[in-house]
């Protein structure tokens, strides 16, 4: 069974003081929601509504369109006033539904009725997660139905959740865990009944006592549950770091989970099913981390798919006196900075992170010195120095025989190079640039 870390990682300044303490507060949406087509890997959903049609809270108005695809769900009642592109966080644009909120929230029929999940057969609870429109809420987006549907059901060995969160300020995961335990270990135990011979494990890195002896009192005497603390480093929370920690065994870039045995599942998605299929709840909202030193008022909020960033921020208080030079869409090490705030919150949205001083634009960045700090941090053992090069000559058949494409964007390398070289940057596009190529073949 597992380690208690693994090799590599570094220890960033954590930064969860500023929003740890703050209990979950919801935030309405105001008039206008926009709704992304596109807020999963896979292919974009497909509308399945027009304008001037008139939408229930928790109403299907974008259908998955292919097998890893995933449904949206409207989060309020309202018209729908345009279906057009828009532009997303990440800088791409998106078809989106944009709905007009009547304030109402009237439900669909059957809207947060209770259900017991020991009732349903595996292809009922499947077939609910599918309709829910449940992705992977850890920053991926991978469908969940999917996930819980590998082709070696009777192989997988444990379903993890993964309650690390190891990525700087962010502390929404940690919110939950202390004020909707059950949900969670519910949660669990419906992932669980669709594997005959799982185990359930919470993963709970050590910088979050409080969580870890909560979790552990509530599933006391559960033989089918543990709660296993992990040493507190980055990225512990990665799938493949998780994975070995929590049971020693390992994946590459060309595995999924389940070719190890193990189904992944982050905090707010197995809290996101269990409100699918005990409590007919699609997927709707989610906590957003609302932090960062040039934040007024730190908090983490619940709030509904398709509300603006720029309301959200606004709703929340504002910035200080002396204003962000950086909005980040996500943690420091793996998030992505934010150049405009009219974008909607979508699946994978987890913080807004606004920074008094942007470290990395004044970066000066020189030759690489050889240092071979970046290979000892690596948690994928790779040596970042030599896939730069082979990145910057354009060489991507090098680059992916040094197994560049086993890099997952971590940001370690980035942050401990001397050199200040934009490392992750790189990799990035060479992996991007790989991946059109063999698309193209």
């Amino acid at each position: 069974m597992g380690q208690s870390t693994f090799k590599g990682g570094t220890h960033p300044y954590e930064g969860k003081e500023l929003s740890m303490d703050r209990p979950i507060q919801v935030m309405e949406p105001k008039e206008e929601l926009v709704f992304s087509m596109s807020q999963h890997i896979g292919a974009p959903a497909t509308p399945v509504v027009a304008v001037g049609d008139t939408v229930k809270m928790g109403q299907i108005i974008g259908e998955a369109s292919g097998f890893i695809s995933a449904n949206i769900v409207s989060s309020v009642s309202g018209e729908v006033k345009k279906i057009e592109p828009r532009l997303l966080s990440s800088g791409a644009k998106a078809t989106c539904v944009v709905i007009a909120n009547d304030g109402e929230y009237t439900p669909v029929e059957g809207l947060g009725e209770e259900r017991d999940y020991t009732t349903l057969s595996k292809e009922q609870i499947r077939q609910i997660i599918k309709d829910a429109g449940i992705v992977g809420m850890g920053g991926a987006g991978f469908p969940t139905n999917v996930k819980v549907t590998p082709k070696n059901e009777e192989d997988i060995d444990y379903v993890i959740v993964n309650g690390a969160e190891c990525e700087p300020y962010l502390t929404s995961d940690y919110r939950l865990m202390l004020e909707k335990p059950e949900e969670i270990i519910q949660g669990l135990r419906v992932v669980l009944s669709l594997f005959d011979k799982a185990k359930g494990i919470i993963a709970i890195e050590d910088n979050k006592p409080e969580a870890i002896a909560k979790l552990q009192y509530l599933t006391e005497g559960d033989s089918d549950i543990e709660v296993k603390t992990l040493k507190t480093k980055y990225p512990q929370g990665a799938e493949r770091q998780i994975i070995y920690v929590a049971t020693g065994r390992r994946i590459h870039s060309k595995m999924l989970p389940a070719d190890a045995g193990c189904i992944v599942d982050n905090v707010q998605t197995i809290i996101a099913v269990y409100n699918a299929v005990c409590r007919s709840t699609p997927s709707m909202s989610r906590v957003i981390t609302l932090t960062g030193d040039a934040m007024a008022q730190p908090q983490n909020y619940e709030v509904k798919f398709g509300m603006s960033h720029a309301e959200m921020l606004e709703e929340a208080g504002g910035l200080k006196e002396g204003g962000a030079q950086k909005l980040i869409s996500g943690g420091p090490m793996m998030g992505m900075a934010m150049y405009d705030l009219n974008t909607p919150v979508t699946k994978t949205s987890s913080s807004i992170l606004a920074m008094s001083k942007d470290e990395v634009a004044e970066w000066e960045p020189t030759n690489c010195i050889r240092c071979g700090r970046c290979a000892d941090v690596c948690p994928s053992h790779l040596v970042p120095q030599m896939m730069a090069q082979a990145a910057e000559r354009d060489d991507l058949d090098y680059f992916q025989k040094i197994n560049g494409m086993e890099c997952y964007e971590c940001g370690t390398c980035t942050y401990v190079c001397p050199a200040k070289r934009r490392l992750t940057q790189i990799f990035k596009q060479a992996r991007r640039a790989v991946m059109d190529a063999s698309r193209k073949k």
